[in-house]
């Protein structure tokens, strides 16, 4: 049996454990040398949560804890952009298929956990959701070619890739305000272990608002597939074990709409992905 594997908070402790459908099963307290999920992935030990959690019982229940995002303190997340054919033509720039990806880097502490809500800041009320699966590395490399890089995975999870649209055009050549307010994205609810590129190649991916679905395509259709991603990105920084790279969001967001749908305080975004699970988050105003 492959468990699910999460980062959780019960009180002011940070745990990690295996996901189980009562609640979740600490596997920290076995592990002192491996304090968080990203030190588990630097040592390669993700088997060995896989053989301890079948001999323990659950002991949070579910109610008595709280997600965070699963890797706490990556080195890195990247964040791969406009990565669906769909989305191309969405830009209405009447240029074709890009030769190479657009990357952003996002910071750990602009994503929030599975169930928590996603902040509408005080400087805008344009708050949009964009759907993706994060891969996540677990064996450092440079240069890494096309045909190693699923050896260089770890384990696989959900992102909603939350946005401020409006801050994204608040200069000529970046948009990396936009993509970096507080809590403003979500990453989740937990890793699943990678183990055959099945996992990735062509699954489903969706997201719906309120129940209602608008976003749906298949990782089979990214124009930029994630082992030429992990290529492209290692060809310029060294990948090390616990880095995130979230792969791209088909089409179907809030700001494409006439008029725009973007989020407000009580919206239910849940992302869903065949073999991951479902990341769910509420909204809420900036206190």
């Amino acid at each position: 049996m492959t468990h699910k594997f999460a980062s959780y908070r019960v009180n002011d402790t940070d745990l990690y454990g295996a996901v189980s459908e009562n609640g979740m099963i600490a596997l920290s307290p076995d592990f002192p040398a491996w304090p968080t999920l990203q030190s588990v992935i630097e040592a390669n030990g993700l088997d060995q949560l896989e053989a301890i959690a079948d001999q323990r019982a659950v002991t949070h229940p579910n109610g008595t804890f709280s997600y965070q995002i699963p890797v706490t303190k990556p080195e890195k997340i990247i964040c791969v952009g406009v990565n669906f054919p769909d989305r191309n033509a969405e830009y209405k720039d009447g240029k074709e298929l890009p030769a190479n990806m657009s990357l952003f880097i996002r910071f750990a502490r602009s994503f929030t956990g599975h169930e928590q809500p996603l902040i509408r800041p005080k400087a805008s009320d344009k708050l949009d959701y964009e759907g993706e699966i994060a891969i996540i590395i677990g064996k450092q490399g440079r240069h890494i070619s096309q045909t190693d890089a699923f050896d260089h995975i770890a384990a696989i999870s959900l992102c909603n890739e939350g946005t401020l649209r409006d801050w994204v055009r608040h200069a000529k050549f970046n948009v990396t305000q936009g993509k970096n307010f507080d809590q403003s994205g979500a990453l989740g609810p937990w890793i699943v272990p990678f183990r055959d590129r099945a996992q990735l190649d062509d699954i489903r991916l969706t997201t719906r608002v309120n129940g209602e679905l608008r976003q749906d395509d298949r990782t089979s259709r990214m124009i930029f597939p994630i082992s030429r991603q992990i290529e492209y990105i290692s060809t310029f920084t060294t990948l090390v074990p616990g880095d995130i790279i979230i792969t791209g969001t088909p089409t179907g967001a809030g700001a494409r709409f006439d008029p725009p749908r973007f989020l407000k305080p009580g919206d239910v975004i849940e992302v869903e992905a065949e073999g991951i699970g479902l990341l769910r988050n509420s909204v809420e105003d900036e206190k």
